[in-house]
């Protein structure tokens, strides 16, 4: 595994498209050539020719249940039949958007959007911002969008891919942006902090006082421990 836009196959591939996923994919394609697809989240009836506000709804539910599907289960055992009965949509709808299991895993394990958007603060504010970012990028996503790194129950080559997504598209990004000494170990003890945060909205959800607090009060008490690491002081 070299660098972060390269296409990583897991060991695990060749097991499963070659048998039930892809004979699946192709019944669905066969039932019903050339119609429209229906989405989970777009109205009884809607196709692909829907509006482009639906068929972005039925992405995101379906990178939704991919991501939640690949952190519980080994690759080996996620199907594409069983991603799209949790997204409400058909298995064809996701080979017509993503191609193969391989291409949405890959996009799973993608952190640059979250990453472009938790670092896209200067520096002097940047630890409010994390936390700001952090809260609002689990609404949208209806989960956390670093946590899976540290709670994917695939096998090793799995892991180790999450693993440096992680470290090249996180933390070497955050790496790149500090300024000072032990710029290194400073953005690995952000990523830190950012992984605890989301662990702890996670388990004290829905009774714990995080759960209840609003979000620019975690940031008055959680962000200036990060702030310190930004800053290196």
């Amino acid at each position: 595994m070299s660098t972060a836009d390269e296409t990583v196959s897991p060991a695990t591939a060749a097991a499963t498209d070659a048998t039930a996923t892809d004979a699946s994919d192709r019944a669905d394609r066969a039932d019903s050539p050339g119609s429209s697809q229906r989405g989970g989240d777009e109205g009884p009836g809607a196709g692909e020719s829907a509006g482009e506000e639906g068929q972005e709804t039925g992405r995101d539910a379906i990178i939704r249940a991919a991501r939640r599907a690949f952190t519980l289960r080994p690759y080996a055992e996620v199907t594409m039949r069983g991603i799209a009965a949790k997204a409400g949509v058909s298995p064809s709808l996701i080979v017509k958007r993503f191609g193969t299991k391989e291409a949405l895993f890959n996009t799973v394990v993608d952190f640059r959007p979250a990453a472009a958007e938790l670092f896209g603060a200067p520096l002097p504010g940047l630890g409010r911002h994390l936390v700001l970012t952090m809260v609002d990028l689990r609404d949208r996503f209806r989960g956390d969008p670093l946590l899976r790194v540290v709670f994917s129950l695939g096998i090793e080559d799995e892991r180790t891919l999450l693993r440096s997504r992680f470290r090249e598209q996180v933390t070497d990004r955050l790496t790149g942006l500090l300024t000072g000494p032990d710029a290194r170990l400073r953005a690995e003890l952000v990523a830190g902090q950012l992984l605890g945060l989301g662990a702890t909205l996670s388990l004290h959800r829905p009774d714990g006082a995080t759960a209840h607090a609003g979000t620019e009060r975690l940031a008055d008490l959680y962000a200036p421990g990060i702030q310190r690491l930004v800053d290196g002081v």
